[in-house]
C-alpha cells in the first residue's frame, strides 16, 4: 500500500507531503487543480519516463519519494531479492531528476536503474482512469482473473509452455536447415552429373 508521497520542486509544486490511510483514498479537484501532476510525480518515482520539463522552474533538481508498506509474502519481495535488495516492512522509492533531464533512482537508499523501478511499478500500484473499461476486453487479464479465482499455480504451466515454444522454434530452424541442405545436395548432385558427362 502506498503510505506517503513526498514531492519537492516538481512543476508547480515547491513542497508537498501526502499521507494515505488504509482503505480507499480519493484525490479530487476541478480541472487544473494538479491531479495529473501528482500522477506524473508518482510515475517518475516508479521509473516511468516522465516529461522532460518536470523540474520546477528555477530549481536545479526535483525529487519524489514514495513510501510503501510491504507485507510478508508480497510479490515485490521476490523482485527485490532478485535485484539484491533487502526488503523490510517498508519500501522507500526515491527518484531525483535534474533540470537537464538526468534521473537517478533509489530503493531503500540503494541506487537502482529505472528498469528495476518500472518492474516494481507493475507489482506495487494499479492506476485506473476513465477508459479502464477497455481493459476488461484484454484476454490476458481474463486468464489472470480466472487463475486467481481458481487458486491455480500457473508457474509450472508457464515453464512447460516456454519449453514447448523453444522446442517448436528449434524444430522450425532444423526444418529450414534441412530444406537448405537438400537444395545444396541437389545442386551438388547436378554439378557432379554435369562433370561426369
Amino acid at each position: 500500500m502506498l503510505r506517503a508521497l513526498e514531492i519537492r520542486d516538481m512543476l508547480i509544486i515547491d513542497r508537498l507531503d501526502l499521507s494515505f490511510q488504509p482503505g480507499l483514498n480519493v484525490l479530487t479537484g476541478e480541472t487544473g487543480a494538479g491531479k495529473s501532476i501528482l500522477l506524473d510525480c508518482l510515475g517518475l518515482v516508479l521509473g516511468w519516463r516522465g516529461r522532460a520539463d518536470l523540474v520546477r522552474q528555477g530549481a536545479a533538481q526535483g525529487e519524489v519519494t514514495a513510501v510503501f508498506d510491504l507485507p510478508v509474502g508480497h510479490a515485490a519481495r521476490a523482485l527485490l531479492t532478485e535485484a539484491g535488495i533487502d526488503a523490510g516492512d517498508e519500501l522507500i522509492l526515491r527518484r531525483v531528476t535534474t533540470a537537464d533531464g538526468r534521473k537517478t533512482g533509489w530503493i531503500n537508499d540503494r541506487r537502482v536503474s529505472g528498469e528495476v523501478l518500472r518492474d516494481l511499478s507493475d507489482i506495487l500500484i494499479e492506476l485506473h482512469g476513465q477508459q479502464d473499461d477497455r481493459g476488461l476486453l484484454n484476454p490476458r487479464g481474463h486468464r489472470q482473473l480466472l487463475d486467481a479465482f481458481a487458486g491455480a499455480d500457473t508457474a509450472a504451466l508457464r515453464r512447460t509452455w516456454a519449453t514447448l515454444s523453444d522446442a517448436r522454434r528449434a524444430l522450425a530452424e532444423g526444418e529450414e536447415d534441412q530444406t537448405r541442405l537438400k537444395a545444396d545436395e541437389d545442386f551438388l548432385r547436378h554439378a557432379v552429373a554435369e562433370l561426369d558427362r
